[in-house]
Protein backbone atom coordinates (compact mmCIF):
# COMPACT_ATOMS: atom_id res chain seq x y z
CA UNK A 1 0.00 0.00 0.00
CA UNK A 2 1.70 3.33 -1.09
CA UNK A 3 1.54 5.97 1.30
CA UNK A 4 -0.88 9.35 0.45
CA UNK A 5 0.31 12.35 0.26
CA UNK A 6 2.14 13.74 3.04
CA UNK A 7 -0.23 16.85 3.46
CA UNK A 8 1.18 18.62 6.59
CA UNK A 9 5.09 18.47 7.13
CA UNK A 10 6.01 18.56 10.81
CA UNK A 11 7.91 21.41 12.25
CA UNK A 12 11.55 21.23 12.87
CA UNK A 13 9.88 20.83 16.52
CA UNK A 14 8.02 18.34 15.80
CA UNK A 15 10.72 16.30 15.12
CA UNK A 16 12.72 17.55 17.85
CA UNK A 17 10.38 16.85 20.36
CA UNK A 18 10.40 13.13 18.76
CA UNK A 19 13.91 13.05 19.20
CA UNK A 20 14.63 14.68 22.60
CA UNK A 21 11.08 12.49 24.55
CA UNK A 22 10.59 9.34 22.25
CA UNK A 23 14.15 8.50 21.49
CA UNK A 24 13.23 5.05 21.01
CA UNK A 25 10.48 5.37 18.42
CA UNK A 26 12.70 8.25 17.36
CA UNK A 27 15.72 5.90 16.30
CA UNK A 28 12.99 3.19 14.83
CA UNK A 29 10.71 6.05 13.13
CA UNK A 30 14.04 6.52 10.54
CA UNK A 31 13.00 2.77 8.92
CA UNK A 32 9.49 3.67 8.15
CA UNK A 33 9.91 5.90 5.45
CA UNK A 34 9.84 10.00 5.06
CA UNK A 35 5.85 10.39 4.91
CA UNK A 36 5.14 7.79 7.41
CA UNK A 37 7.96 8.81 9.90
CA UNK A 38 7.05 12.54 9.45
CA UNK A 39 2.95 12.00 10.55
CA UNK A 40 4.33 9.89 13.30
CA UNK A 41 6.42 13.18 14.67
CA UNK A 42 3.23 15.18 14.30
CA UNK A 43 1.47 12.44 16.05
CA UNK A 44 3.63 12.06 18.42
CA UNK A 45 4.39 15.75 19.53
CA UNK A 46 0.34 16.06 19.84
CA UNK A 47 0.50 13.16 22.61
CA UNK A 48 3.72 15.07 24.64
CA UNK A 49 1.75 18.14 24.00
CA UNK A 50 -1.70 17.32 25.98
CA UNK A 51 0.45 14.85 27.90
CA UNK A 52 3.00 17.86 29.29
CA UNK A 53 -0.41 20.13 29.37
CA UNK A 54 -1.56 17.12 32.38
CA UNK A 55 1.92 16.82 34.25
CA UNK A 56 2.97 20.63 34.03
CA UNK A 57 0.31 22.82 34.99
CA UNK A 58 0.85 24.27 38.45
CA UNK A 59 -2.42 22.21 39.95
CA UNK A 60 -4.77 19.88 38.70
CA UNK A 61 -7.71 22.16 38.08
CA UNK A 62 -5.52 24.11 35.97
CA UNK A 63 -4.76 21.24 33.88
CA UNK A 64 -8.09 20.03 33.76
CA UNK A 65 -9.41 22.73 32.22
CA UNK A 66 -6.50 23.22 29.56
CA UNK A 67 -7.63 19.32 28.57
CA UNK A 68 -11.01 20.46 28.48
CA UNK A 69 -10.04 23.05 25.96
CA UNK A 70 -8.31 21.27 23.51
CA UNK A 71 -11.00 18.46 23.68
CA UNK A 72 -13.66 20.98 23.04
CA UNK A 73 -10.81 22.68 20.06
CA UNK A 74 -10.60 19.33 18.52
CA UNK A 75 -14.55 18.79 18.34
CA UNK A 76 -14.80 22.16 16.69
CA UNK A 77 -11.71 21.29 14.47
CA UNK A 78 -10.50 24.85 14.15
CA UNK A 79 -7.60 26.12 16.24
CA UNK A 80 -4.46 28.46 16.08
CA UNK A 81 -2.32 26.88 18.29
CA UNK A 82 0.30 25.00 15.67
CA UNK A 83 0.42 21.97 18.33
CA UNK A 84 -3.44 21.19 17.44
CA UNK A 85 -3.54 22.97 14.21
CA UNK A 86 -0.94 20.06 13.07
CA UNK A 87 -2.91 17.42 14.74
CA UNK A 88 -6.28 18.91 13.06
CA UNK A 89 -4.05 19.21 9.34
CA UNK A 90 -3.03 15.34 10.08
CA UNK A 91 -6.55 14.70 10.69
CA UNK A 92 -7.79 15.63 7.62
CA UNK A 93 -5.00 14.67 5.55
CA UNK A 94 -5.09 11.11 6.64
CA UNK A 95 -9.40 10.87 7.28
CA UNK A 96 -7.67 10.11 11.12
CA UNK A 97 -11.14 10.09 13.77
CA UNK A 98 -10.77 12.42 16.02
CA UNK A 99 -12.60 10.00 18.91
CA UNK A 100 -8.85 8.52 19.64
CA UNK A 101 -7.46 11.44 20.50
CA UNK A 102 -10.43 12.69 22.72
CA UNK A 103 -10.14 9.15 24.90
CA UNK A 104 -6.67 9.97 25.06
CA UNK A 105 -7.60 13.35 26.76
CA UNK A 106 -9.90 11.51 28.97
CA UNK A 107 -7.34 9.11 30.25
CA UNK A 108 -4.89 12.13 31.26
CA UNK A 109 -7.15 13.92 32.84
CA UNK A 110 -7.95 10.98 34.83
CA UNK A 111 -4.39 10.93 35.96
CA UNK A 112 -4.78 14.16 37.76
CA UNK A 113 -6.48 12.71 41.02
CA UNK A 114 -3.98 10.56 42.85
CA UNK A 115 -4.13 7.60 41.29
CA UNK A 116 -4.95 4.07 42.93
CA UNK A 117 -5.74 1.39 40.56
CA UNK A 118 -7.77 -1.00 41.65
CA UNK A 119 -7.30 -4.26 39.66
CA UNK A 120 -5.88 -5.54 36.41
CA UNK A 121 -9.22 -4.92 34.41
CA UNK A 122 -8.57 -0.86 35.52
CA UNK A 123 -5.05 -1.18 34.13
CA UNK A 124 -5.89 -2.32 30.95
CA UNK A 125 -8.89 0.06 30.19
CA UNK A 126 -5.90 2.70 31.40
CA UNK A 127 -3.44 1.75 29.05
CA UNK A 128 -5.88 1.75 26.35
CA UNK A 129 -6.81 5.37 27.06
CA UNK A 130 -3.38 6.50 26.91
CA UNK A 131 -1.74 4.21 24.38
CA UNK A 132 -4.15 1.82 22.17
CA UNK A 133 -6.02 4.66 21.04
CA UNK A 134 -2.40 5.88 20.03
CA UNK A 135 -2.08 2.97 18.19
CA UNK A 136 -5.74 3.39 16.47
CA UNK A 137 -4.57 6.74 15.44
CA UNK A 138 -0.82 5.34 13.80
CA UNK A 139 -3.45 2.98 12.46
CA UNK A 140 -4.30 5.94 9.58
CA UNK A 141 -0.80 8.18 9.94
CA UNK A 142 0.49 4.74 8.48
CA UNK A 143 -2.49 4.48 6.11
CA UNK A 144 -3.93 0.90 7.27
CA UNK A 145 -7.31 1.07 6.58
CA UNK A 146 -8.40 -2.81 7.30
CA UNK A 147 -10.39 -3.02 10.23
CA UNK A 148 -8.77 -6.01 11.44
CA UNK A 149 -5.57 -4.16 12.02
CA UNK A 150 -7.04 -2.32 14.45
CA UNK A 151 -7.37 -4.81 17.77
CA UNK A 152 -4.11 -6.05 16.88
CA UNK A 153 -2.41 -1.66 16.94
CA UNK A 154 -4.71 -0.96 20.19
CA UNK A 155 -2.32 -4.14 22.03
CA UNK A 156 0.95 -3.18 20.94
CA UNK A 157 -0.35 0.59 22.64
CA UNK A 158 -1.41 -1.26 25.50
CA UNK A 159 1.77 -3.32 25.69
CA UNK A 160 4.02 -0.32 25.42
CA UNK A 161 2.35 1.32 28.53
CA UNK A 162 2.65 -1.69 30.65
CA UNK A 163 6.25 -1.45 30.00
CA UNK A 164 6.13 2.32 30.45
CA UNK A 165 4.74 1.63 34.04
CA UNK A 166 6.84 -1.17 35.18
CA UNK A 167 10.12 1.31 34.22
CA UNK A 168 8.55 3.69 36.10
CA UNK A 169 7.40 2.70 38.92
CA UNK A 170 8.89 5.34 41.33
CA UNK A 171 8.72 7.95 38.81
CA UNK A 172 5.02 7.93 39.36
CA UNK A 173 5.03 7.50 42.97
CA UNK A 174 6.14 11.11 43.51
CA UNK A 175 3.56 12.07 41.30
CA UNK A 176 0.95 10.24 43.50
CA UNK A 177 -0.07 7.34 41.45
CA UNK A 178 -0.25 4.07 41.97
CA UNK A 179 -0.63 1.97 38.59
CA UNK A 180 0.16 -1.65 39.93
CA UNK A 181 -2.92 -2.96 40.98
CA UNK A 182 -4.40 -3.23 44.69
CA UNK A 183 -5.63 -6.86 43.57
CA UNK A 184 -1.76 -7.63 42.83
CA UNK A 185 0.12 -5.49 45.71
CA UNK A 186 -2.28 -4.57 47.44
CA UNK A 187 -3.36 -0.74 48.70
CA UNK A 188 0.35 0.52 48.75
CA UNK A 189 0.21 4.46 49.45
CA UNK A 190 2.73 5.79 47.05
CA UNK A 191 5.17 7.40 49.99
CA UNK A 192 6.03 3.81 50.89
CA UNK A 193 7.14 2.89 47.22
CA UNK A 194 9.52 5.57 47.59
CA UNK A 195 11.90 4.12 50.63
CA UNK A 196 9.67 0.75 50.56
CA UNK A 197 10.24 -1.60 53.41
CA UNK A 198 12.65 -4.38 53.11
CA UNK A 199 9.66 -6.28 53.92
CA UNK A 200 8.05 -4.18 50.79
CA UNK A 201 10.66 -5.07 48.08
CA UNK A 202 9.48 -8.12 47.16
CA UNK A 203 5.67 -6.95 46.54
CA UNK A 204 7.23 -4.52 44.01
CA UNK A 205 9.33 -6.68 42.41
CA UNK A 206 6.43 -9.25 42.11
CA UNK A 207 4.19 -6.52 40.95
CA UNK A 208 6.48 -5.26 38.53
CA UNK A 209 7.46 -8.70 37.15
CA UNK A 210 3.22 -9.58 36.86
CA UNK A 211 3.27 -6.39 34.62
CA UNK A 212 6.21 -7.16 32.21
CA UNK A 213 4.49 -10.71 31.94
CA UNK A 214 1.31 -9.31 30.81
CA UNK A 215 2.55 -6.89 28.76
CA UNK A 216 4.25 -9.82 26.91
CA UNK A 217 0.51 -11.38 26.32
CA UNK A 218 0.02 -7.86 24.39
CA UNK A 219 3.15 -7.58 22.36
CA UNK A 220 2.82 -11.14 20.74
CA UNK A 221 -0.48 -10.37 19.78
CA UNK A 222 0.97 -7.27 18.24
CA UNK A 223 3.50 -8.76 16.21
CA UNK A 224 0.92 -11.63 14.85
CA UNK A 225 -1.14 -8.37 13.34
CA UNK A 226 2.24 -6.67 11.71
CA UNK A 227 1.22 -8.17 7.99
CA UNK A 228 -1.59 -5.66 8.20
CA UNK A 229 1.07 -2.59 8.04
CA UNK A 230 2.30 -1.56 4.60
CA UNK A 231 6.09 -3.51 4.10
CA UNK A 232 8.68 -0.19 5.60
CA UNK A 233 5.80 0.69 8.07
CA UNK A 234 5.96 -2.68 9.20
CA UNK A 235 9.65 -2.76 9.70
CA UNK A 236 9.66 0.29 11.79
CA UNK A 237 6.96 -0.37 13.85
CA UNK A 238 8.29 -4.09 14.54
CA UNK A 239 11.66 -2.38 15.49
CA UNK A 240 9.93 0.32 17.98
CA UNK A 241 8.14 -2.64 19.55
CA UNK A 242 11.39 -4.82 19.59
CA UNK A 243 13.18 -1.99 21.22
CA UNK A 244 10.28 -1.46 23.92
CA UNK A 245 10.46 -5.17 24.79
CA UNK A 246 13.89 -4.54 25.27
CA UNK A 247 13.52 -2.14 28.24
CA UNK A 248 11.06 -4.56 29.51
CA UNK A 249 14.25 -7.04 29.54
CA UNK A 250 16.47 -4.16 31.43
CA UNK A 251 14.27 -4.00 33.87
CA UNK A 252 14.30 -7.96 34.31
CA UNK A 253 17.99 -8.19 34.66
CA UNK A 254 17.79 -5.46 37.54
CA UNK A 255 15.55 -8.12 39.72
CA UNK A 256 12.38 -5.84 38.62
CA UNK A 257 13.83 -3.22 40.69
CA UNK A 258 12.60 0.39 39.24
CA UNK A 259 11.57 2.44 42.40
CA UNK A 260 14.38 3.81 42.53
CA UNK A 261 15.86 3.42 39.02
CA UNK A 262 14.49 4.00 35.69
CA UNK A 263 15.83 1.35 32.90
CA UNK A 264 16.98 2.98 29.13
CA UNK A 265 18.66 1.41 26.50
CA UNK A 266 21.53 2.52 25.23
CA UNK A 267 23.13 3.26 21.73
CA UNK A 268 24.36 -0.52 21.45
CA UNK A 269 21.24 -1.84 22.76
CA UNK A 270 19.36 0.16 20.26
CA UNK A 271 21.59 -1.35 17.18
CA UNK A 272 21.24 -4.84 18.80
CA UNK A 273 17.33 -4.45 18.58
CA UNK A 274 17.19 -3.27 15.41
CA UNK A 275 19.35 -5.81 13.58
CA UNK A 276 17.34 -8.45 15.13
CA UNK A 277 13.78 -6.79 14.21
CA UNK A 278 15.29 -6.28 10.73
CA UNK A 279 16.59 -10.44 10.90
CA UNK A 280 13.26 -11.22 12.17
CA UNK A 281 11.59 -9.27 9.13
CA UNK A 282 13.48 -10.67 6.71
CA UNK A 283 13.44 -14.57 8.12
CA UNK A 284 9.95 -14.93 9.69
CA UNK A 285 7.14 -15.50 7.62
CA UNK A 286 4.77 -14.89 10.03
CA UNK A 287 4.99 -11.48 10.27
CA UNK A 288 4.20 -10.94 6.80
CA UNK A 289 0.69 -13.03 7.19
CA UNK A 290 -2.27 -10.74 6.84
CA UNK A 291 -4.59 -13.65 8.52
CA UNK A 292 -4.39 -13.12 11.96
CA UNK A 293 -7.23 -13.45 14.22
CA UNK A 294 -6.77 -11.06 17.24
CA UNK A 295 -7.18 -13.09 20.40
CA UNK A 296 -10.58 -10.79 21.94
CA UNK A 297 -9.84 -12.34 25.66
CA UNK A 298 -7.12 -9.62 25.29
CA UNK A 299 -10.00 -6.70 24.96
CA UNK A 300 -12.55 -8.32 27.04
CA UNK A 301 -12.36 -5.16 29.39
CA UNK A 302 -12.22 -2.66 27.00
CA UNK A 303 -15.94 -4.06 25.29
CA UNK A 304 -17.44 -0.99 26.76
CA UNK A 305 -14.84 1.71 25.82
CA UNK A 306 -14.09 0.17 21.98
CA UNK A 307 -17.88 -0.26 21.19
CA UNK A 308 -18.68 3.30 22.56
CA UNK A 309 -16.17 4.59 21.01
CA UNK A 310 -17.21 3.25 17.35
CA UNK A 311 -20.64 4.38 18.43
CA UNK A 312 -19.60 7.94 19.09
CA UNK A 313 -17.59 7.42 15.48
CA UNK A 314 -20.73 6.14 13.93
CA UNK A 315 -22.51 8.69 15.28
CA UNK A 316 -20.23 11.91 13.63
CA UNK A 317 -20.46 10.58 10.35
CA UNK A 318 -24.37 10.56 10.47
CA UNK A 319 -24.21 14.21 11.47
Amino acid sequence: MSARNAGTRPSASAREVLRRHGRTFFAASHLLGPVHAERAAILYAFCRYVDDLADGAGDPESARARLSAVAWTLETGVSDDPHLAALLALQADTSMPIEPALALIAGLTSDLTPVRMPDEDALIRYAWQVAGTVGLMMCRVLDVDDPRAEPFAIDLGIAMQLTNIARDVGEDARMNRRYLPASWVGEIEPAAILLPSPSLEPTLREGTRRLLILAERYYASAEAGMGFLPPRARLGILTAARMYRAIGARIAASGYRSWDRRAVLGPLAKIHRAAGAVLAFVTERRLHRRDATHDARLQEALQGCVTGLAARRRAGNSA
